[in-house]
Parts: C-alpha cells; structure tokens; sequence
C-alpha cells in the first residue's frame, strides 16, 4: 500500500521558518516528481513546489520563490519543504504529492492533475 506521510506542520510567527517532510512508502518513486500542494480555506489547492526525478531539478510557484525550498533525500524516499519568511498568506494545509516525470523532454508536473499519490496533509498555521 502506497502511503505519504506528511510531518512538521505547525504554528509559527511570521517571519518564522518550518520544515515539513514527507516520507514516501509501499514502492519506489523512481521516474517520479516529488510535490508539495497547499490549500488555503476557501480557495482552491494550489501548487507550490516539485522536485524532479531526473537531475534533482526543481520548479517553484512565484510566490514562494526566494522563500522556499523543496530537496529530496532518494534514499529515504523522503521529499523536504524548508519554509523560510512565513508570511500570513502561507497559512494552508500543504499537501505532499507523487507524480510521474515522463523525463526533461516533458514540463515537469505542476497542476495537481499530474499527481497520482497524495499525502493526508499537515496545517501550517502563520499568526502576526
């Protein structure tokens, strides 16, 4: 059984810094992109980062780029966000997410339609 476990939500102060992880299991994600998602109440999930399978490559929403950053441990089959600079519109449960990478002849995955696994998510709450 396929499982990602997300961790490392919580609350912090604006300007504060969190790091989520998402431990992957049940098979291995080669030829896969590696995501994180959020969704805000109210508003749609949207994409935030992916790392991809060939070459480490990542790829960053605009408005966590410079803020953000997603890594991944292919060992452990682990995918990281490093949040830094949290800002009160950050606040969203963010979502950790597996998708196929067809390969860098191909866009990398960023619409949540490419994603085929799904974590249970972790809430990321940023006060003032």
């Amino acid at each position: 059984q396929v499982q990602l476990v997300e961790s490392g939500g919580g609350l912090v102060q604006a300007g504060g810094s969190l790091r989520l992880s998402c431990a992957a299991s049940g098979r291995t994600f080669s030829s896969y992109a590696m995501g994180w998602f959020r969704q805000a109440p109210g508003k749609e999930r949207e994409f935030v980062a992916t790392v991809r399978w060939s070459g480490g490559i990542t790829v960053y929403a605009d408005s966590v780029k410079g803020r953000f950053t997603i890594s991944r441990d292919y060992a452990k089959n682990t995918v990281y966000l490093q949040m830094n600079s949290l800002k009160l519109g950050d606040t969203a449960v963010y979502y950790c997410a597996a998708g196929r990478d067809y390969g860098l002849g191909y866009a990398a995955p960023i619409y949540s339609t490419e994603y085929g696994y799904w974590g249970q998510g972790t809430q990321v709450t940023v006060s003032s």
